[in-house]
């Protein structure tokens, strides 16, 4: 129309679940991000964020024979010890969700999956024992391509985390 004018208000950027939950809560916390397109595999995102493999940990959607779905959370470098996993949770054994299972039941997409995007959604949750040996460990921010970055002491506490041996270095 002659003589309206068009005023473009910039939106915030959207803040994620899981920066608000850590922000709420105080606890301190930054982000990196990645190209998801480029850096697929978590060793990948670990090189893409620039941090050890051993120190940005990846979560992986499981299912023991007995109880709950558990997340399993571990190191980039890593594979999962299932039998371990199922130890920890109090199960005889627990094999993987396939992808399409775990997307459903999580709701979020590979490379977005979180424990910290899932709590109070009715997963128990794992962390390998090796987290508690470094500050600052690494993990999904809950959408793909980016990470956060905080203490494992504050996701152990955020999480109800059981922390057990589930790593395996092959």
């Amino acid at each position: 129309m002659p003589g309206t004018i068009r005023i473009m208000v910039k939106k915030k950027p959207k803040k994620h679940l899981v920066l608000r939950l850590l922000e709420g809560k105080h606890i301190p916390h930054t982000t990196r991000t990645y190209d998801p397109d480029i850096f697929v595999t978590a060793p990948e995102v670990a090189e893409g964020i620039d941090m050890p493999a051993r120190q940005v940990f990846k979560t992986l959607v499981t299912l023991p024979d007995k109880g709950k779905p558990t997340l399993a959370v571990l190191p980039a470098d890593a594979a999962l010890d299932l039998k371990a996993l199922a130890r920890a949770v109090g199960a005889k054994k627990a094999r993987m969700a396939p992808l399409a299972d775990a997307e459903r039941m999580t709701g979020l997409k590979k490379g977005g999956i979180s424990a910290l995007a899932l709590i109070n959604k009715g997963f128990h949750v794992v962390l390998d024992e090796s987290a508690r040996e470094l500050d600052r460990i690494a993990m999904s921010a809950g959408v793909r391509g980016m990470q956060v970055v905080l203490a494992p002491d504050d996701f152990i506490q955020l999480t109800r985390a059981r922390i057990a041996p589930i790593a395996r270095y092959e």
